[in-house]
């Protein structure tokens, strides 16, 4: 069975840095990223039907997250991937730090500190996958990426923790099944 892909990879007209892709986001958090509209109060973040206009890479990342991270192998299909395999490998770095006895607020605090944390960005020395992704053109372009990178990572810690904590209650076993789940052998 082969890992799945963004639904995104159609996307014509994407910015790049380098090899990737600046897509657009539903957020409130602070960044260059191009905001797409909230959702509607009718609707839940957790269960938002692809097909939305408010429907985002951080969304399909979650909802990936599970399937793909079982795979040791990736093919790359286009830029749109290459953001989910950012966000499966920071997601996975984010379960590894919450603990089952953590409560919702230590939890929230924990994943805050590691989206805010220094990290390398595609180029620097010591990013993963540096095989697979393009350095940025020149160091206006780094300080961009780094920008959209910190405001994808506070995102989808975000989101994460109300997966974590359905009702405030938690932590949701079924996904700190993932914890120690490696993607492609790799952490950020």
């Amino acid at each position: 069975m082969p890992a799945y892909h963004s639904i995104f990879l159609d996307e014509a007209d994407l910015p790049l840095i380098g090899n990737f892709p600046l897509l657009p986001l539903r957020t409130r958090t602070r960044g260059p990223a191009y905001v797409l509209p909230a959702l509607p109060p009718s609707e839940s973040d957790l269960d938002i039907d692809p097909n939305s206009e408010s429907y985002d890479c951080i969304d399909e990342i979650l909802s990936l997250f599970r399937a793909n991270v079982l795979f040791r192998n990736f093919e790359i299909k286009g830029p749109a991937d290459r953001m989910l395999i950012y966000g499966i490998l920071f997601l996975s770095e984010c379960l590894g730090k919450v603990k089952a006895n953590m409560t919702a607020r230590d939890a929230e605090k924990a994943l805050i500190n590691v989206a805010l944390e220094q990290f390398a960005i595609p180029g620097d020395v010591s990013f993963p996958l540096n095989q697979a992704f393009e350095r940025p053109r020149d160091r206006q372009d780094a300080e961009q990426l780094r920008q959209y990178l910190s405001q994808v990572r506070q995102e989808l810690a975000i989101r994460l923790l109300s997966r974590l904590y359905p009702g405030g209650e938690g932590p949701s076993k079924f996904w700190l099944s993932f914890a120690k789940r490696k993607f492609m052998g790799k952490s950020l």
